[in-house]
């Protein structure tokens, strides 16, 4: 159940069967290779080089692991980019991206998406029947470092053909982007540019448009590398490594055609980088918020179908984050039992060696560089395998009590037509999500027009654009559905609904939102009545026939309903988030538990976790013995009881 990232062309060969000796001791039975190596594999155009990669194989099939293969297209190699230097990405200053560090492409490159598919071919046809093969992984963090969209010609052209296909007329075009406004009228497809460098706002359809194409060009991508190991590679499954907080493209929409999913997991990276108050970054920054890696394993198994796998996962400090402190001890292998908790299949730490050179010399590995011994995060994740071979083969996820509604389109809108500085719909997804887990509950993240049966809560933090499908579902629920702010506010062409928003959700919910305020820094305006606190950020002007279950102090409705739907115009506080939870989750008739800010709790099967990211011990209400850990919980620490305590 846990896995390695390791890079056999950074080291000697001479002490390679040493490594795998040492992961195999340690409890490693996944190694994961080959994801930057395309410089190694073909030095110059044609001349394959596959002779270290073939004992690499060897070595570690050898030695009882498993190997899963990357695709190398990451890090095209400098000859590549000599001969077509027009595959680099351009940013949205018009200025291209340059060699010098990794994912230098664009998606819309045909002579990119030629060669990709000449290397992967190579790559699966040598090695797809390996007998030490268990998997591929497709490229590298599809979209790191800002690079899904890119501003260039080949980009332009490919957009300008998405366009033909989806509008067939300028004529549809024009009525789609509302383009008689500011005289943005196209009289052919030609016509269309980028909407980058105008003078001032760019027509938020278009931009919409143009992230929607963006999307599927990386999903196109990936399904073209996925195709071509089927057919060379058959009978190995086939996944990517997502990143945490990461929604440039729809990744449901790109999951389809694998396998399971799989997330690369950084906790304190992402707490540095979160928008957090300062005083939580403090709090948390040993150890990362409590919620951060729950968040997204609950995501990519979303995503996954219910399968995922963490690709990478933090093993100490990291090098990329505004800072990069060390874990707190015991943390390194809590994050491993916690993905497992969450249904992870396996977790696999990057990397098994720190590197003592190039950009990520300082992000520590498993081992350190000098070769002289196990890291702390490595001692621990030595710990972490004797945790899970006490437990066993681990059994299938439960369906949780609630699903939350992701929905990536919905954070394209947002970051398009903000309407305030702070409205950030990832922050308040993850807020939703904190508030529902500080009282003990499971969540499942579901997208848009998934089915909602035997869900007791529903939440939907914000979705703009509320599909048929997504419309459908919310009907058919048989628990209690709660809307946030700016939920069905717009058409699929970007424009205010017929009707005024919530739009199609107007069918559940007798009401119509006529204005909305973005609130600046600081004010707040009181809520009461079923739920109590305060709005901050943005608030929503309701006229509405339904019921009123909570006023802003001006007596407009905060909190409305008809039936089991509800409708919150507001961003909640902490005290009305936490109220609101507590409230729709007795209406759902949920059992809840107060958990101290730091401890959380997650089932798996027949299984109870508890996991304390606090400095205080948790006395547990289970009275059984544990299988794993005390009945008080240390800090820093976990327990696993069986689910009848």
């Amino acid at each position: 159940m846990l896995g390695v990232c390791y890079y056999p062309e950074h080291w000697p060969q001479d002490v390679w069967a040493e490594d795998a000796r040492s992961m195999r001791e340690l409890g490693v039975s996944y190694v994961r290779i080959g994801e930057f190596a395309w410089s190694r594999l073909e030095p110059r155009r044609g001349d394959f080089h596959w002779d270290w990669l073939d004992r690499a194989f060897d070595v570690l099939g050898g030695a009882g692991l498993k190997v899963v293969l990357g695709t190398p297209t990451a890090t095209p190699p400098k000859w590549l980019m000599d001969e077509h230097p027009d595959i680099a990405p351009v940013d949205d200053q018009g200025r291209p991206r340059g060699f010098g560090s990794r994912r230098h492409y664009t998606f819309s490159s045909p002579v990119y998406i030629r060669e990709s598919a000449r290397i992967v071919e190579a790559l699966a046809r040598r090695y797809g029947g390996h007998a030490a093969l268990a998997g591929w992984q497709t490229d590298n963090e599809y979209g790191c470092h800002s690079t899904v969209l890119s501003w260039g010609p080949h980009d332009l052209a490919a957009f300008r053909d998405w366009l033909r296909r989806r509008y067939q007329s300028p004529d549809e075009l024009n009525a789609a982007w509302g383009t008689v406004f500011w005289s943005m009228e196209v009289a052919s497809f030609e016509d269309v540019t980028l909407p980058n460098l105008a003078v001032t706002e760019a027509n938020p359809a278009a931009r919409l448009d143009f992230q929607r194409f963006a999307s599927e060009q990386v999903r196109a991508y990936d399904r073209m590398q996925v195709d071509i190991i089927r057919r060379c590679s058959p009978g190995r499954w086939i996944t990517h490594n997502f990143m945490g907080f990461f929604t440039d493209f729809d990744h449901f929409a790109l999951a389809e055609h694998l396998d399971f999913a799989a997330w690369d997991s950084y906790p304190i990276g992402f707490t540095e980088k979160f928008p957090f108050s300062d005083a939580e970054r403090a709090l948390w920054q040993e150890t990362a918020h409590p919620d951060i890696a729950p968040f997204h394993h609950d995501l990519y198994r979303g995503v996954g179908r219910g399968r995922f796998w963490v690709m990478e996962q933090q093993p100490g400090p990291v090098n990329w984050a505004p800072y990069n402190p060390i874990p707190a001890p015991g943390m390194v292998k809590l994050w491993a039992l916690e993905a497992h908790a969450h249904g992870a299949e396996v977790v696999s730490y990057f990397r098994w060696r720190q590197a003592p050179f190039a950009q990520e010399q300082m992000h520590a590995g498993l081992n350190l560089p000098d070769r002289s011994d196990l890291s702390p995060g490595g001692r621990e994740a030595a710990m972490a395998a004797r945790d899970l071979a006490k437990l066993g083969v681990l059994p299938a996820s439960r369906r949780a009590p609630v699903a939350l509604v992701f929905d990536y389109e919905a954070d394209w809108i947002c970051k398009i037509q903000p309407q305030g500085a702070s409205f950030n719909y990832v922050e308040l997804a993850f807020r939703w999500y904190e508030a529902v887990r500080r009282l003990g509950l499971d969540v499942d993240i579901v997208r848009p027009g998934d089915s909602l049966d035997g869900y007791a809560l529903v939440l939907a933090p914000s979705l703009p654009i509320v599909s048929e499908a997504a419309e459908a579902a919310f009907a058919a629920a048989d628990g209690v559905v709660v809307f946030g702010p700016r939920s069905g506010s717009k058409t699929r062409q970007f424009s205010i609904p017929d009707g005024l928003p919530p739009g199609p959700l107007r069918s559940l919910i007798p009401m119509r939102v006529i204005e909305v305020a973005s609130m600046r820094p600081g004010v707040r305006k009181s809520v009461s009545g079923e739920i109590g606190g305060a709005s901050e950020r943005w608030l929503e002007h309701i006229e509405t026939d339904a019921r009123v279950l909570a006023r802003f102090a001006d007596g407009w409705p905060a909190l409305v309903a008809e039936g089991r739907s509800h409708y919150l115009g507001l961003w909640p506080d902490a005290a009305a988030l936490s109220s609101l939870m507590s409230c729709v989750a007795r209406k759902a008739g949920l059992e809840t538990v107060a958990l101290p800010e730091g401890v959380r709790l997650r089932r798996r099967g027949d299984l109870i976790f508890a996991f304390n990211y606090g400095v205080e011990p948790w006395p547990s209400p289970f009275t059984a013995a544990p299988i794993v850990g005390d009945t008080i919980v240390a800090p820093r620490s976990y327990s696993v009881w069986p689910r009848a305590a």
